[in-house]
Parts: C-alpha cells; sequence; structure tokens
C-alpha cells in the first residue's frame, strides 16, 4: 500500500516536471511584437562623493597651416629728441616776383631739418636754385667734433620766402644719417651731381 502512494507521487511530480518543461518550450518558440516603445524611468541622481580633477582630450585640428615669426621693418617710434633751444636770430628773407605774373605773393618759410646721433653736427642752407616755377632749396650737411654719445639731436635752418604759389623742392648734400626723420629729404653727395641732375637753372639766393 505504502509503495502504491509513493509511487503515484512519484508520478504527479514528474508529470509537473515535464509540464514546466513544456511551458518554458512554448515560451520561447513565440514570437514576440513591440507595440510601444518604452523608457527608461527619469532619475535625480545625487553624487557627493569626493573626486579628483581630469584632463580635456586633446585633438588634432586639420585646418591650415599656420606660422607665427616675426618680420623685420623700419617704423617710427617715439625717442626723445634733444632739440636746439630757441633763439632770436637774423632769417634771411627772399622776395620773389615773377614776370608777368598778378598772382599774390605769400609769405612761407623754407625750413630743412635733419637728426642726428653720435657727433654733433651743423645744417646751413647754401643756395637756392630756380628753374621753371620750381624752387631747389640746397642745404650741407657738416659733422663737428663733438660727441654727443646716444642722444639725438635735431639741426635746422631756415628762411623766409615771399613769392607766389610755387613747386618747392628739398635737397641736402652730405651722408644721410640712419634715422628715419631723414628720408623726407633728398640727399646728394655733391653740388656737382644736384647739378648734372637738375640741369639749367637760375642761383637767387646764396648764403
Amino acid at each position: 500500500m505504502k509503495t502504491t502512494n509513493k509511487m503515484k507521487t512519484i508520478q504527479k511530480t514528474l508529470k509537473h516536471f515535464l509540464m514546466l518543461i513544456m511551458a518554458f518550450g512554448l515560451v520561447y518558440s513565440c514570437d514576440f511584437e513591440k507595440t510601444e516603445e518604452g523608457e527608461l524611468p527619469e532619475m535625480d541622481v545625487d553624487v557627493s562623493a569626493d573626486y579628483e580633477e581630469g584632463e580635456l582630450p586633446e585633438y588634432d585640428v586639420d585646418w591650415a597651416d599656420v606660422n607665427i615669426g616675426t618680420t623685420t621693418k623700419t617704423i617710427e617710434v617715439p625717442k626723445v629728441v634733444v632739440v636746439m633751444e630757441e633763439e632770436t636770430v637774423e632769417v634771411p628773407t627772399i622776395d620773389v616776383d615773377m614776370p608777368d605774373s598778378d598772382e599774390e605773393k605769400v609769405e612761407r618759410t623754407l625750413m630743412i631739418e635733419a637728426e642726428v646721433t653720435g657727433k654733433e653736427h651743423d645744417i646751413e642752407i647754401e643756395q637756392i636754385w630756380a628753374s621753371g616755377k620750381t624752387l631747389h632749396v640746397i642745404a650741407e650737411l657738416e659733422e663737428l667734433g663733438t660727441d654727443i654719445g646716444e642722444q639725438t639731436l635735431r639741426v635746422q635752418d631756415q628762411v623766409t620766402l615771399n613769392a607766389p604759389d610755387l613747386d618747392v623742392r628739398y635737397y641736402i648734400v652730405g651722408e644721410r644719417p640712419e634715422r628715419v626723420f631723414n628720408s623726407r629729404y633728398t640727399y646728394v653727395s655733391s653740388m656737382q651731381d644736384l647739378e648734372n641732375k637738375i640741369g639749367d637753372h637760375d642761383v637767387i639766393y646764396t648764403k
């Protein structure tokens, strides 16, 4: 009797086990169709743990070749300049009357300057030539013996002109000092070179 009951219990267990196997087989053999997009629930996370700073990643960007360098240029920069003190002096005055001209004469100052360093210099307007309606103001720059070191000295000379409107050009006989300021005038090596350049002219002023 006991053996029969025991056998029945084993049979029920096996039957239940086989039913479970069949059930799992049905589940895994089914095709599932998604009917709605799902999404994860939103969560607020508060991280209060200590952390160490990281490093941003480095990137190599392909765009263009960029070369940074320097170039040498001559520019005007502010410098301390020692200028001659003002003095009351006699300035030559030139009065010009153009033939067959009713133009009103205007007073103007013809000034010529140079900036020098190292040695003291002197500059003087030696002659003024006229060719047509052009005046050529010619000065001579002479180096003197006095040493002025690193100081910069600006020397000048001038005459007063009373004349109708005329074109005026400036020349300096001598070696051009190495300062940008001196580029505003034309330097020549000698009077003879200037005569060859200008050609026929009348000397209207000699110092």
